[in-house]
């Protein structure tokens, strides 16, 4: 990352994030599933922005990339879930018609989130963005693919994932 002269927070930084706020924690919240977590990765993200050099025309790219590398990063290191998280995970499901039906899908998001996070780097960060909403262009532009080989990432990325949680499954 290009810092600043000084060390000095960039003029645009108010701007920028007006701009980005809601695409980063929402690129974050993908990988993380969880909001509280994605704001903390968007707070980490914009420090990281406003003492750089990037131009503020690459800014939502350069956003978007450091918010999956920072959330990968965050669910890679296994620090994902308070325990304030899971009791508050828990109540919600109080609420749910089918407990059952509320505890498999947390648990399938689980399984997700473990395979996306043994995927190789590059990939995964490309399948959130991805997911998140970034057209082929703008995921290109981000990881400074060309955009004709987005399509191809983006599928191997969804292979990669299929056999890693079929390997999950198997080996329960």
């Amino acid at each position: 990352m290009s810092r600043s002269a000084g060390g000095a927070v960039r003029a645009d930084l108010a701007e920028v994030f007006r701009r980005d706020y809601r695409q980063v924690v929402g690129v974050a919240a993908r990988v993380l599933g969880s909001r509280d977590q994605a704001e903390d990765v968007a707070q980490e993200v914009f420090l990281s922005f406003g003492h750089s050099s990037v131009p503020a025309a690459e800014a939502p790219g350069w956003l978007s990339v450091a918010a999956a590398h920072t959330a990968l990063n965050l669910l890679r290191s296994g620090r994902r879930r308070s325990s304030r998280e899971e009791v508050a995970a828990l109540a919600e499901d109080v609420v749910v018609p089918d407990v059952a039906d509320a505890v498999v899908t947390r648990e399938e998001r689980g399984r997700v989130r473990a395979a996306l996070a043994q995927l190789p780097h590059k990939q995964a960060v490309a399948l959130v963005l991805r997911h998140s909403g970034l057209s082929y262009a703008e995921v290109a532009a981000a990881l400074d693919l060309s955009p004709g080989s987005v399509g191809t990432t983006v599928r191997r990325a969804e292979s990669a994932l299929r056999k890693e949680l079929d390997r999950h499954a198997s080996s329960d």
